[in-house]
């Protein structure tokens, strides 16, 4: 990014800084959050950014992003690989373990092979050096953005798939519980002590209440609300 200028960033001065946050109604946001100790570097890649259309949001360290990240803060994170206190790496382990694991793009001027195949195991969208052309830059940008709207899309749909889950009464979730074992209405009966009439009562409502039709549509409604792990339903009556 030799092309690229210097310019100063207001976001940082003065302690009048804004919290990061979403966007609720699901649109495609530009937020690109940038971080590296090297301030004129910051600066300069802050400003292609802003050139390009961004919404651009710079800070001198990762401690200093953590502290000012909201859970449903949108967009991609663009950082320094190695800094002072929490290192590139470090952070994007925070975000992967965190409920909101927006994609990262790794700037380093001092990049090797293992580094960059670590980085991209855990899920980097890019891993660039500081040398690379603005135009490899503003292209991974582009391809996290992209991703990080699906991801967002994605947790929200889960986030309402789950919310039918929790309007199931006590005994509904008793009976889908042993539905998604694969027991019989008999079966079920027998387990909570009533009567295989008043199971295919709970049955029929909670399909009603999911909107699903039959246990496959039931199954696939589960592992898309997130309730499947290790092959097996995470769902507890």
């Amino acid at each position: 990014m030799a092309e690229v200028g210097e310019e100063g960033s207001a976001n940082q001065r003065g302690t009048g800084r804004r919290p990061l946050d979403g966007r609720p109604d699901g649109s495609f946001s530009r937020a690109v959050y940038v971080i590296d100790d090297d301030i004129s570097f910051l600066s300069a890649v802050a400003r292609l950014l802003r050139a390009a259309g961004y919404d651009v949001k710079t800070f001198s360290s990762a401690a200093q992003f953590l502290s000012e990240l909201t859970p449903d803060a949108r967009g991609c994170v663009v950082v320094d690989l190695q800094m002072p206190g929490v290192s590139g790496l470090e952070l994007q382990n925070a975000l992967t373990r965190s409920d909101n694991p927006m994609p990262m793009i790794f700037l380093t001027g001092h990049g090797d092979i293992p580094t960059s195949v670590q980085a991209m195991r855990r899920g980097a969208e890019d891993f660039l050096t500081k040398r690379a052309p603005k135009e490899a830059l503003l292209d991974a940008v582009k391809r996290a953005l992209l991703r990080d709207a699906q991801a967002s899309n994605q947790r929200a749909r889960r986030e309402t798939l789950r919310a039918r889950f929790e309007a199931l009464t006590q005994r509904e979730r008793e009976v889908l519980a042993r539905v998604l074992q694969g027991k019989l209405n008999k079966q079920t009966a027998f387990d909570l002590g009533i009567t295989e009439r008043t199971v295919k009562v709970h049955r029929a409502n909670l399909m009603e209440k999911l909107g699903v039709q039959s246990v496959a549509e039931l199954t696939h409604l589960v592992h898309e609300a997130g309730l499947f792990k290790n092959d097996q339903a995470d769902y507890k009556s």
